[in-house]
């Protein structure tokens, strides 16, 4: 029977389902759950192994590892108290950039059923924006300049800190690229 052509549209319709994998939509959610999962991460390194970082915070706050130029070190912060409680609110920060685009993961999933992308699309948006305040005002700008991060051989995030800037930039673009389902909404039906 395989002259009648139902095998040809099984093995289409089957191409098709493959090739709707490939649109941006689920582009997006693939992209948005690996930042959620990282940054999640991020998170749950920060809780179970808490004196790591915690380190890094305090040195940076600190400033003891730069060039202790008298003009900054007025910035220091010797604190241990307030050492803590910055490093406790960068992983509260944490916690809550990695649930919300695990929110936006799930909307993401959710609307390539009925092909809705609005709310996940601001729920990334509004994580990603969380991740890009962390890592771009908080320990480029803040921690880099303020604090003279740059100037430590030993405690310097900045690369690892444009690593996750750069990342959250390209999937705040990718999710608000121009989708393709007006244009699949709008093609003729097979066969025209």
């Amino acid at each position: 029977m395989a002259g009648n052509g139902e095998g040809t549209g099984t093995r289409r319709d089957a191409l098709d389902r493959l090739l709707r994998l490939g649109t941006l939509p689920v582009a997006a959610t693939a992209l948005t759950g690996t930042v959620a999962l990282y940054m999640a991460l991020v998170a749950f390194g920060n809780i179970t192994d808490f004196g790591t970082n915690q380190q890094f915070v305090q040195h940076v706050l600190a400033m003891d590892t730069t060039f202790k130029d008298p003009q900054l070190m007025w910035r220091a912060i010797t604190s241990p108290a307030l050492q803590n409680a910055a490093y406790v609110a960068i992983i509260v920060w944490e916690v809550l950039t990695a649930s919300l685009l695990a929110l936006a993961t799930f909307l993401w999933a959710a609307g390539l059923r009925h092909e809705t992308y609005d709310r996940a699309r601001r729920a990334s948006t509004l994580g990603l924006v969380m991740m890009l305040l962390l890592f771009g005002l908080g320990f480029i700008g803040i921690g880099g300049e303020w604090f003279a991060m740059w100037q430590s051989s030993d405690w310097n995030g900045l690369d690892a800190a444009s690593r996750n800037v750069a990342l959250a930039a390209f999937v705040l673009i990718v999710i608000h690229l121009p989708g393709a389902t007006l244009a699949e909404r709008t093609a003729a039906p097979r066969g025209q």
